[in-house]
């Protein structure tokens, strides 16, 4: 399911791969995707933060920044992305800060138990700091290509 917005994307300051901190305010001026996605090192998961990988020339290109951001550890991060070769950072949000903003959060089905999850989710943040289009219950494939003409579109 798609939905189209124009409203401000709720703005967060989060640690990230690299050592550094991601705050959606100081990324102003460039588009912007953050994909959520449940855990590193899951199938799902790796093929999504693959693709996003696969395309990071052709974001780059039209001036977009890509972050993954999940409830992982900067440590699981770090080795998620080293393991995988990302171009780009993944940012922690072990405390739900983004999840939350961005109400990706969900009661799941695993094993006939209800758990908390992250719906895996897309933002496409323009150069002004709004959303100008969520995905929301992604399928991985051809996802990353999707984002990218809406992108490319922009």
């Amino acid at each position: 399911m798609n939905e189209t917005s124009a409203i401000p994307a709720p703005d967060f300051s989060l640690p990230a791969t690299g050592g550094q901190t991601i705050s959606l305010a100081e990324l102003r001026g460039s588009k912007v995707v953050l994909y959520f996605y449940p855990k590193d090192n899951t199938p799902g998961c790796t093929n999504e933060s693959t693709d996003f990988r696969d395309l990071h020339y052709e974001f780059v290109a039209a001036d977009c920044k890509v972050f993954g951001i999940s409830r992982d550890s900067l440590k699981s991060h770090e080795r998620f992305k080293e393991k995988l070769g990302l171009p780009f950072d993944l940012i922690s949000d072990v405390d739900e800060v983004a999840c939350s903003a961005f109400d990706v959060i969900r009661l799941k089905n695993m094993y006939g138990k209800q758990v908390r999850g992250i719906e895996r989710s897309t933002f496409l943040i323009d150069t002004e700091g709004n959303i100008v289009q969520a995905w929301r219950s992604v399928k991985v494939p051809g996802h990353a290509q999707a984002v990218l003409a809406l992108v490319q579109s922009m």
